[in-house]
Parts: C-alpha cells; structure tokens; sequence
C-alpha cells in the first residue's frame, strides 16, 4: 500500500510514502511525514495498492494526527480546481480550505447582539415572491436585489427554512465577523442547535470542532465568512452571499480565491442554489442581472416602516472647516430631538500627512512608499501599511525650515471637533485603533444601541449592517477618499459605499437625513449616490468600463513580483513579461500591461513590480499564463504573487 500526500507548498504535485508502523492511513487525514530534512504535516490524498514508479526509495510515513478524516475526496476535487483556478499548489488549496489551515483576518472582535434584526415576521408580498421564485424557479443563480432595509435577511431566513425542511443543508455567508456575529444571533433564534459558525475569531480546535459537527451532519446551518464557502455541509441545497459586492470575500494570500466563484463551481456541482443580495451589487454582478444570466428578485420598500432618506450634498471647496456649517446645523437639531448621528470617515488617525511648505519634503514610512499618519493621542507618525512609527519633527529634516505642518484629517481630529463643538453631546468613535481591545467593539455598539450616545463616529466599521432604530441623520465627512484611488474600481467602490452609509438613516421612521461633503460633487459616482439614481450610475459605469475594456467586458489577471532587492524584483518582472510574450501564439495576443512599479511601490522593504493581463478569452489567457508560470524560475529572494480577477491594482 502506498499513500500519497500534499503540502502546504506552491507545487501542484503530491509526494508517495509507505504506511505508518501503526495505525491506518485514510484519504482526508492530517499526517507527518520526512521532507527534506524536516518532518512535515500533510494531507493523504490518495491511497493506492500499486505504483507505476520506483519505490525503493521512498520513506514510511512517521505518525497519523487524527483517527477520522478531516475530508473526502470531493473537497480534494475542489482543492484541484481552486488550484488550477487561481494558479497555487495543490496542498496550497487544501490548506486553505480547511481547519488549521489560512483563515481570514477581521479586524473585529466577538460580538453578539442583534441591533435591529428582526425575528421572523409575516413577509411582505415583494418578500414572498421572491421566496416562491427561488424555490419554484429552474434557475440555479438568483439575487436578491433590494435598497438597505428592503428586508434582505427575512428572505434569506425563510429560503433556509424552507431548505431545512427539505432535507437539505445551507451555507451562509457574510462578510465580516461584525456582521456574523449580529447573524448568528438571528439565525440561532430561527434554527438552534442545527448552526454552525465558521469565522476567524475561532481557535483552531474550536474550528475543528464546528468541522467535525458540520461533517457528522448534526450542523445543517453553516454561517461563516469567506472561507465559510469550504464548509462540507451534507446534501448542500442552498448557498446565501449576503452583501455580495464586499471585498472580502477575494482572499488576499494564496490562494487568491473569490467565494463568489467558489459558490458558483460548488452550487453547479452539488446542484444547489446560490442566492446572491445587495442594496449596491458589483458591476459584474449587475451585469450578469441585465444579461439574464443571474435571475434578479427586486425588493424596492423598506420593511420596517422606514423611508429613503433625504440627501443634501456640501460642496467642501467652499468650506473652512472639516465639519461643514449644514453638517453641524443638522447634528444641532437631530440630537434636540433626542435622535442619534452616525458620522463616517473611510480614514483613521488626527492628520493625514506631515510636510514641509517651503521645500515639498513629505514624511513617509521608511519601510513603504505611503505617507506617515499622525495619530495624536500616542503622538506618533504611523504607517497603517507595516505599523513602522517615528515622533514627528519639529523642523524639516530635508531643508532644516521650521515652517512644516499637517495636512488632512481622520477620525481621530474629527473626535477632538466633535467634542469641541458639541461638549454636550456623547461621542463615541470606532475604528480599527480603538478596536484593538478585546471586546471594544461589542461595548461600544451595545453602548450606541442602548442610547447612551447621541453620535456614533468612524470608519467602515459603522458603515453598514447595522441596524439603529434612533439613527435619523448620517454625516459622510469627506467622500472623496475612496474616489482619489488609482484604481479603474474606484468610482464603484465610492457609490457603493456612499449607498451603504446613506441607508442606516430613517430605516424605521420618515424624516432620515444624509449629509455628503466632498470637494468633487460632479463626480457622476457621488452624484448619483445623492440621487438615489441607482439605475444612472450603473449605466454610466458599464459604459466607462465598455469604452477601456475593463471587466465585466474582460478579465484581469495580475502578477506581483517583490524582493528586497530592486534590481531583482524588476528584472524577474521583465524577464517573465518577456517569457509572456513568446508565449502568445500568432492568432491571438492578449493586452499586456507593465512591467511596472506597483502604485504602492514599496512595502514593508519590499520593491513590487506588477504585469496587468487584459484579454476577453478566458481559458486561452489562462492556459498559456498557468503554463507560463510553472516554468518561470523567479531568483532567490523574488516572489511572484499569481492574483486571477483581482479587485486591487494597487
């Protein structure tokens, strides 16, 4: 007998070992075994009675991790596809996909507390048709599209309830631990001890256990973030992406995998249903609605007896100060009346950035190409990229001038106004410097829900899925920061975002505000945001989108080259876009973009160079860059990070 193992290596190969002494090896079960010099853990993956190949060589597996495999051999078959998908190891894949392996990072603790969810109610006659449609429906792929407290989460409930009673079992997913927690308590109330949660907050025996109880089938109700989408639920009949537009659901280390898809080959496979929502879909998303190729399920009322807000937008050209007099005016009268204000900024800190007038001089980290954030409470210049920090100077170190100063604001100086203007009023702020301790989160939101403040400031942390019923006026300080990124998503990611703030506003009464300032009120993203025109802003980005040829009428494929060395980093960049280009075969050339520095050029010492791939064939690019990778022999102290759809170009 012969087993064959993967190892958490970027190899799409497996390794043969003879059985352990004692016990038995079964394909799904952690192993160690000699590697090299080192003894390493592993996956069996395979167990064959006879091989083709030599064996005289081959050394015995040493010891066996667990008596029940962890997995069968249709996650091995996913594993396979994510690799080839996303261009990693096999073991890579496997790692990533399950208990012990990678897992995401949320910057939110535990959390519990439902802050406006409802418990099951009579749904609406928009609700229940799209209930009917998905289950009666042929189709596979549906999405719930509906404006923020359209009701999204009772549709989604109902569909598991319904699921459930059919035998079938359901994987849910949210995008954040914040928002899974705020779940959980709705889902448990609904379906008690058939859920299971999966998220980053877990220890990896906590995990494990979540695993074996999904595994068992005892856990037909799997809610989890991104890697939730793993999760091996017995008879799956439903997947549910809630807030299906949200970036984390792309994973940012290898493998760079997108749950959206992973959902799509598992829904296809175990002939299940994915049901997608969101108030603001990704263009790709909503482009697959228009095309028919998504079934989209409107709900256009809010539920709770709310209206759409009011939105006013503040040219902050004509400002003096980062609180504008309509915005402080507004916060005067809301909180008269005994409402609450939620204030969001997309940018931590007390100033932006430290420079010299006299000469240009910018203070930035030394360890990355991005400028310092002063952070006034611990008095420091911080990278918020590597955590680098400096104590700000008082003179210029380039010219020696005295005449230096700061520039731009984030939350934290938007605290220090707050409570210089409103010293009557309870201010609390949340973003990811004071979520550092534990449970902070949870105390601070539980505070604001409570009514024990009258203003709830911060970053996106606060921008969606909560639900405040007192929340009548939301101030977006500065709406621009999204928009000032060079990335051909930015437009999107600022609708989006402005959309998703807007709706905490007046979700259960009428008379909700929406203040927007921004110094670019021509900008068609924000514009349209203010109008509630949905339908505009979509038409002119897939337009925009059509005329460059960016997805969703193409398909990106990206590869990052970074070393400590910048000579070796650009070589190795130059070299593969060379190897590229004798690649393409004559009757067809895809868009080659770079190589090129990287907007963020350096990180944590690490010179990045970037190759952009922009082709409308799919599987022709892909083969001929999988292959073109595999040969690749990047120099010691370079490494080439493979990103298939990437949703940053920075």
């Amino acid at each position: 007998m012969f087993i064959k193992v993967a190892f958490n290596l970027p190899l799409k190969k497996v390794f043969t070992y003879l059985p352990p002494e004692k016990g038995e090896c079964a394909v799904g079960m952690r192993v160690k075994a000699p590697f090299g010099r080192r003894e390493v853990q592993g996956f069996v993956v395979e167990v064959a009675e006879s091989l083709d190949e030599d064996v005289s060589n081959l050394k015995a597996i040493t010891k066996i991790m667990e008596s029940e495999p962890l997995f069968d051999k249709s996650t091995w078959q996913t594993a396979l596809w994510i690799a080839d998908m996303y261009m990693c190891g096999w073991g890579e894949a496997l790692y990533a996909m399950l208990p012990g392996g990678k897992r995401e990072k949320d910057l939110e603790d535990e959390m519990e507390g439902s802050y406006g969810l409802p418990g099951s109610i009579t749904l609406t006659d928009e609700q229940q048709n799209a209930v009917n449609s998905v289950l009666e429906g042929t189709e596979s792929l549906f999405y719930i599209h509906g404006i923020t407290g359209s009701g999204k989460t009772e549709v989604f409930l109902t569909l598991a309830e319904k699921m459930l009673e059919e035998g079938r079992g359901i994987i849910y997913l949210v995008p954040e631990i914040a928002l899974t927690h705020q779940m959980v308590d709705a889902v448990k109330k609904r379906f008690a001890d058939t859920v299971a949660v999966l998220h980053s907050a877990l220890t990896p025996a906590q995990r494990l256990k979540q695993w074996r109880r999904i595994q068992s089938g005892e856990a037909k109700v799997v809610i989890g973030a991104r890697s939730g989408i793993f999760a091996p639920v017995q008879n799956l009949g439903l997947i549910i992406i809630d807030e299906e537009h949200e970036n984390s659901y792309k994973s940012g280390s290898s493998p760079r995998y997108h749950a959206r898809q992973v959902a799509m080959y598992r829904a296809k496979k175990e002939k299940a249903k994915l049901v997608m929502g969101s108030a603001t879909p990704s263009v790709e998303a909503y482009h697959l609605m228009e095309n028919g190729t998504i079934k989209r399920l409107s709900l256009t009322r809010r539920v709770s007896g709310g209206q759409l807000p009011q939105i006013q937008v503040v040219d902050m050209s004509k400002e003096h100060y980062a609180i504008s007099y309509v915005l402080r005016k507004e916060i005067t009268r809301v909180c008269a009346e005994g409402r609450q204000v939620i204030l969001f900024l997309n940018r931590r800190g007390f100033f932006y950035n430290f420079s010299c007038i006299d000469c240009g001089y910018e203070a930035k980290c030394s360890h990355c190409s991005i400028p310092l954030t002063y952070h006034k409470d611990r008095g420091l210049l911080i990278c918020h990229y590597c955590g680098y920090s400096q104590r700000p100077e008082r003179a210029c170190p380039q010219c020696g001038s005295l005449q230096v100063g700061y520039g731009g604001f984030g939350t934290e100086k938007i605290e220090d106004d707050i409570q210089r203007l409103f010293p009557h009023l309870r201010t609390l702020r949340l973003d990811s410097d004071t979520a550092t301790d534990k449970g902070h989160t949870k105390t601070v939101l539980d505070s604001f829900a409570k009514g024990e403040a009258d203003i709830l400031l911060g970053t996106q942390m606060v921008a969606k899925g909560f639900n405040f019923p007192k929340v009548s006026l939301v101030g977006i300080i500065l709406a621009d920061t999204t928009l000032q990124m060079p990335d051909f998503r930015s437009a999107e990611r600022t609708f989006s975002l402005l959309t998703q703030v807007s709706g905490r506003a007046g979700r259960y009464s009428a008379g909700g505000k929406v203040i927007i300032q921004t110094c670019r009120p021509a900008s068609y993203a924000i514009a349209c945001a203010a109008a509630l025109d949905e339908k505009g802003f979509y038409k002119q980005e897939l337009m925009s989108r059509k005329m460059l040829g960016f997805p969703p009428f193409s398909r990106l494929f990206r590869f990052v080259f970074r070393s400590k060395n910048q000579e070796k980093a650009s070589g190795a960049a130059s070299d593969f876009a060379q190897m590229l280009s004798q690649m393409q075969p004559s009757g067809y050339r895809f868009q080659m973009l770079g190589p090129a520095e990287c907007p963020l050029a350096v990180i944590s010492d690490n010179y990045r160079y970037q190759i952009i791939i922009n082709t409308d064939r799919f599987a022709s690019a892909h083969g001929i860059l999988s292959a073109a990778l595999a040969a690749f022999k990047a120099p010691s102290g370079v490494y080439v990070e493979a990103d298939v759809d990437p949703l940053s170009l920075m």
